[in-house]
């Protein structure tokens, strides 16, 4: 990415001041026109929440601070009594799955809910994914940091935990109703981000999202973008991010002080991952709440699987599939991976567009 004083940097969208109290309302913006529909007003709304495009929420919902709920390429419709924690996201998957949650359903802190089918009094565990395609029954709870494969069928009444989720026990009386108290006690008490503004340079086709933090030296190349609730802290260093990669919903950079985060351009950072001051190469995808330890070099056209961790240091050989707790190299990338690593760049450009247009407004 060429860096020059001739692009046009920009002010950073400033959200609207959002109290973290009963009642508050969350940001929110149309998708091609269509607003969010609420059934009523939500009980409680934490600082920098957002529900974005073709959402339908039901009655009494609990939003958890920046929390995202998302709803572009397709539609997300969730039922009553919902609860999302804090920094929690909800999305779809572009023209192949919608969203469907059911009635009294608890999400989680820093939990993702992606392009899938949860039916009623489910609780998703802080940390936990629950990944495109799959079904949830009825009476499930997942443990903290557990994760649902894709296009994964859970049996009703079980205890999920582990990476795949699989049954551990069945579930005793009470305990699902007992473990969505425990999270909805605690959500909304994160106190919302400072707002600052970066110091570097990001180009006018930039879309920064009006409840993203940027804070020091950051340099963002042509159509890029950085979405809802996502942090972006440089330190005494810098980020720098290449043209046409995406940053997803409350996603974290974080770099030590003097340190550098580098994206590469067509790259793709998928919802909720956490990143240290390391090297995404071009083309690379990080799946969805995965973590990027400090030092670790993710090599072009490389695939990190959802809820997967790197090593500090560790190097993530291109034109692979990398998955596991530490990363370990499961396969070479097949065409389908690679097909999808190619389509989501651009399609991300024309969300951000369409959001940038709206927010603007």
């Amino acid at each position: 990415m060429t860096r020059t004083k001739t692009q046009a940097a920009r002010p950073l969208a400033q959200a609207p001041e959002l109290a973290p109290t009963r009642g508050g309302e969350p940001y929110q913006l149309p998708y091609h026109g269509v607003s969010p529909q609420f059934a009523s007003p939500p009980e409680h709304c934490g600082a920098d929440a957002a529900v974005l495009g073709r959402v339908t929420l039901g009655k009494n919902a609990c939003l958890g601070t920046s929390s995202v709920i998302r709803a572009d390429g397709e539609t997300v419709t969730v039922g009553d009594d919902f609860a999302l924690g804090d920094r929690a996201t909800i999305h779809i998957e572009h023209g192949v799955y919608a969203t469907v949650i059911g009635d009294r359903v608890t999400v989680g802190e820093n939990a993702v809910v992606h392009a899938c089918t949860v039916h009623d009094d489910v609780v998703v565990g802080d940390g936990a994914l629950v990944l495109d395609g799959s079904d949830v029954p009825d009476h499930v709870v997942l443990e903290p940091g557990s994760v649902v494969f894709p296009r994964s069928k859970l049996q009703s009444g079980k205890l999920y935990a582990g990476m795949p989720a699989r049954p551990v026990r069945d579930l005793k009386p009470g305990e699902a109703a007992e473990r969505a108290a425990l999270i909805r006690r605690r959500i909304g008490l994160t106190p919302g981000s400072a707002r600052a503004l970066t110091d570097g340079d990001i180009h006018a086709s930039v879309f920064v999202a009006a409840t993203a933090r940027l804070r020091g030296r950051i340099f963002a190349a042509q159509d890029a973008s950085i979405w809802f609730g996502c942090e972006l802290d440089a330190a005494d260093g810098e980020i720098v991010i290449g043209e046409n990669a995406n940053i997803q919903d409350n996603t974290l950079i974080r770099c030590r002080p003097g340190r550098r985060f580098v994206i590469g351009r067509d790259a793709t950072i998928g919802h909720n991952v956490t990143l240290g001051d390391c090297t995404i190469g071009a083309r690379a995808l990080i799946g969805i709440g995965s973590v990027v330890a400090n030092g670790s070099i993710i090599e072009d056209d490389a695939f990190l699987a959802a809820g997967a961790e790197t090593a500090e240091g560790q190097v993530l050989e291109g034109g692979f599939l990398w998955g596991k707790r530490p990363a370990v190299k499961i396969a070479p990338l097949d065409a389908a991976k690679r097909e999808l690593m190619k389509i989501i760049p651009p399609l991300y450009v024309g969300y951000a567009h369409e959001f940038d247009a709206a927010q603007r407004r």
